[in-house]
């Protein structure tokens, strides 16, 4: 699979989004979008109403993460708003996994899950073949700008060689760290979309257009792959 890049809406200036969206929508693949309960992890981050602002500029694909206690509750209302893809923490559904993929299946939305570091791979078995993304996080959830976690490299490989020798078509998705220090390692254990941040984009220059530029060039130094900006 081809090497994409989503932009995490939560690393942006605030008071310049419009202006932000607009020079990402040229050149980014989708948009990644967090929102937070404040008791899955201490924080509070973005909403449903956010994700309706920015589908009305954007046509790009918005893959929403669930940080959030009880994801039923917000299913219904990032499919309304516009989400393409939903992700809830995997941690959050197992008791009812299988409700839950079907719930955001019948809103006609792709189906994600995402795994926080100490939850190994094993915990998604029994319904890893009926999601159409993984996002492994390379960080714990929460907190922009914190230092990436190597242990999960192998999780990505183990995510790969499990798609690989089933025939699964999910993709994997990494949240957490993706910059010019971790490319080049998260490309050779199977990263197929990179969730790029503030170490990974917008704070390489102040010019979000420079910054692009340079994240390009430097995916495109570490791994090989050419990425026009």
């Amino acid at each position: 699979m081809d090497a994409t890049f989503s932009a995490s809406l939560m690393c942006m200036d605030f008071l310049q989004i419009k202006q932000q969206i607009e020079i990402l929508n040229e050149r980014i693949d989708s948009y990644h979008i967090d929102i937070m309960d404040g008791h899955f992890c201490k924080n509070l981050a973005l909403s449903p109403d956010l994700l309706k602002c920015v589908k009305r500029i954007s046509q790009k694909p918005m893959d929403v993460h669930l940080m959030t206690t009880t994801p039923t509750d917000w299913i219904p209302l990032v499919a309304a708003a516009g989400a393409d893809i939903i992700s809830p923490q995997a941690e959050t559904i197992n008791a009812d996994a299988f409700r839950v993929i079907q719930m955001i299946k019948d809103l006609n939305c792709k189906v994600g899950v995402v795994l926080n570091p100490a939850t190994p791979l094993d915990y998604i078995r029994h319904y890893i073949n009926r999601l159409d993304q993984i996002t492994i996080m390379t960080v714990d959830v929460g907190f922009a700008g914190q230092k990436f976690i190597p242990e999960m490299l192998d999780k990505i490989a183990a995510a790969k060689q499990t798609r690989e020798e089933n025939g699964y078509q999910f993709k994997i998705q990494v949240d957490g760290s993706c910059n010019e220090h971790t490319f080049k390692r998260l490309h050779n254990a199977g990263t197929d979309i990179y969730v790029l941040g503030s170490s990974g984009l917008f704070n390489l220059d102040n010019d979000l257009t420079r910054a692009f530029t340079k994240m390009c060039h430097n995916f495109s130094r570490e791994t090989g792959i050419q990425r026009l900006a």
